[in-house]
C-alpha cells in the first residue's frame, strides 16, 4: 500500500490505471492457452498437474473494510500475481522437464532456483554422459 504514501502522485495514479488494467486482456488469453498445454501436454510427458488454486488465490475482495475500488483492484491482483506464479511454476516445470541445462553465468544475471541442479553451462562432458545413460536406457 505504499501509494498511499504518496498522496501528491494521485494524478499520475489516475493516469496509470486503464494501462494496468487493460493487461487483463492478454492475461486472460495466456491463462486460456497455458491452461490448455498444462493439461494436454503435462500428461503427456508424465509431468504432475500443478494446483491452480495452490497459486490463485482471490480472497482479499471480501474484506469488508475495503472499499468498492480497493476490493476490484485486490481481486484483480490475486488474479494477475497469482496466475504469473502459477505460470511460472509451469514453465520450470517443462524446462526441467525438456532442458536442464543452466545459463552462462553473466553478471547481474539471476539464475531461478529451479536451475540449481541442471548441468552446468558448456559442461560438455556431464551432457554426454547423460546423453548417453539414457540412450543406453534405450
Amino acid at each position: 500500500m505504499e501509494f498511499k504514501l504518496h498522496p501528491e502522485r494521485k494524478f499520475r495514479h489516475i493516469i496509470s490505471v486503464p494501462f494496468i488494467y487493460m493487461m487483463i486482456i492478454p492475461v486472460i488469453i495466456m491463462d486460456f492457452f497455458i491452461e490448455i498445454y498444462h493439461h494436454i501436454c503435462f500428461p503427456l510427458y508424465g509431468i504432475p498437474i500443478v494446483k491452480r488454486s495452490n497459486y490463485i488465490r482471490m480472497d482479499r475482495q471480501k474484506l469488508e473494510y475495503l472499499s468498492f475500488r480497493e476490493k476490484i483492484n485486490c481481486a484483480y491482483c490475486g488474479y494477475v500475481n497469482g496466475f504469473a506464479t502459477y505460470f511460472l511454476r509451469i514453465a520450470n516445470d517443462t524446462e526441467k522437464y525438456w532442458c536442464g541445462i543452466k545459463h552462462k553465468k553473466q553478471e547481474g544475471f539471476i539464475e531461478q532456483a529451479h536451475q540449481k541442479n541442471f548441468l552446468e553451462y558448456g559442461d560438455e562432458k556431464a551432457y554426454c554422459n547423460l546423453v548417453g545413460e539414457e540412450r543406453r536406457k534405450k
